[in-house]
C-alpha cells in the first residue's frame, strides 16, 4: 500500500467513531498493541527531543526501503506513534520525505491534542522524516 492509501485507512477507521471519547480510546487499543522496542534501542539517542513524554524511535534500512520502531511510557502517545510507523514504516527514505501527512489534520488530531502531544507528534514526524534524510544521503 503506499503511504497515502495507508493514510486514507486511518481516515476511514477514525470515521466510525461518534466522538473523541471513542477516538481517545482506539488510539489508547492501538498503544496497547504496538509491539514496543527492544531495551537495546531505548537508549539516549534514540530519544525524540520534543516529546514530552519519552519517545523512543529505531530505524533501519530493510531492501531499499525504511522501517522504523518505536515506544513511549505513555499509553496515548504509543498509540500516537504507532499511526506513524503504519503510515512510514516500509517505504523508501524518498516516499517518507515526500509524504504529506493530511490524516493528522483530517482526523482530528491536531485540534483535539493538547498542545504539548501535539508538538510531540511534530516531532516525532520531524525525526522519522531526519532520519529518512539521512538514510537517503547513505545510499547515494
Amino acid at each position: 500500500m503506499t503511504i497515502n492509501e495507508i493514510q486514507d485507512e486511518i481516515i476511514e477507521d477514525f470515521e466510525l467513531f461518534d466522538d473523541w471519547e471513542q477516538k481517545y480510546e482506539y488510539i489508547i487499543d492501538l498503544g496497547k498493541s504496538l509491539k514496543g522496542l527492544d531495551d537495546q534501542y531505548k537508549t539516549e539517542e534514540n530519544i525524540i527531543k520534543g516529546c514530552q513524554s519519552v519517545v523512543w524511535l529505531n530505524a533501519f534500512m530493510e531492501d531499499g526501503k525504511l522501517y522504523f520502531e518505536a515506544d513511549s511510557q505513555a499509553i496515548i502517545v504509543k498509540g500516537l506513534v504507532s499511526m506513524l510507523l503504519k503510515v512510514l514504516s516500509g517505504h523508501t527514505p524518498r516516499e517518507i520525505v515526500d509524504a504529506d501527512l493530511y490524516f493528522i489534520e483530517k482526523v482530528g488530531l491536531s485540534s483535539h491534542l493538547a498542545q504539548t502531544r501535539s508538538n510531540g507528534l511534530a516531532s516525532m514526524v520531524k525525526q522519522m522524516k531526519i532520519y529518512a534524510i539521512g538514510y537517503e544521503s547513505l545510499e547515494k
